[in-house]
C-alpha cells in the first residue's frame, strides 16, 4: 500500500530506504512508556512492540499534521489551528475522534488561559509590579556602577604601584 507521498506504509512505519533525516523524528520514549502504563497498567509490553507503537504514533502525528497543513495552505492561512486538525481528522477518516480532540483542545485552551492570568492572581496591581520592577532595575544599575568603580579603582591602584616601582627603579639607576 502506498501513501499520498508515494512511500509505502512499510517504509513510512519502519524507516525503510526512502527515509530521510527529517523523518527520523520520533516521540520521546518516556512519554510513550508513561502512556502504555496508564492505558495498560497490568500488561507487560515487549520492547519490539514499544518500538512499533512509537513508530505508529509518530507516523499518525505526521499524517494528521501533513493533512492539516494542506488544509491550512488551501485556505491560504499561515498558521495552523485546531479547526485544521479537526478537518484533517474528518478527511482522513478519523472523524470518530473529533469530540475527544475538541475536548482536549478546550482543556488546553483553559490551561493556557489559567497560566496567562497567573499575574492577575497575584493580587498586586500592575502599577505596583511596574514600580517594583523599576526599583529592581535601579538597584541593579547601582550595584553595577559600584562594581565598575571598584574595578576602575583597582586598576588605578595597580597602575600607581607600577609607576612607583618603575620610578624607584629609575632612582636606583641614578649615579649622582
Amino acid at each position: 500500500m502506498s501513501s499520498s507521498n508515494g512511500l509505502s506504509s512499510e517504509a513510512l512505519l519502519f524507516g525503510g530506504p526512502d527515509k530521510t533525516e527529517d523523518e527520523d523524528i520520533a516521540l520521546p520514549r518516556a512519554s510513550l512508556n508513561k502512556l502504555i502504563k496508564e492505558v495498560l497498567p497490568d500488561l507487560r509490553v515487549a520492547n519490539e512492540v514499544r518500538e512499533l507503537l512509537l513508530q505508529c504514533c509518530t507516523e499518525f502525528i505526521h499524517l494528521i499534521s501533513s493533512e492539516a497543513n494542506e488544509i491550512c495552505k488551501s485556505q491560504q492561512k499561515k498558521t495552523m489551528n485546531t479547526e485544521h486538525v479537526l478537518l484533517a481528522l474528518d478527511k482522513l477518516g478519523y472523524g470518530e475522534y473529533r469530540e475527544d480532540v475538541e475536548e482536549l483542545a478546550k482543556t488546553c485552551k483553559e490551561k493556557r488561559r489559567k497560566q496567562s492570568t497567573r499575574l492577575e492572581n497575584l493580587g498586586i496591581p500592575e502599577e505596583e509590579l511596574y514600580r517594583q520592577q523599576q526599583e529592581l532595575f535601579a538597584k541593579a544599575r547601582e550595584e553595577q556602577a559600584v562594581h565598575n568603580y571598584e574595578q576602575w579603582h583597582e586598576i588605578q591602584m595597580a597602575t600607581m604601584r607600577t609607576i612607583d616601582e618603575n620610578s624607584d627603579d629609575d632612582d636606583d639607576d641614578n649615579y649622582d
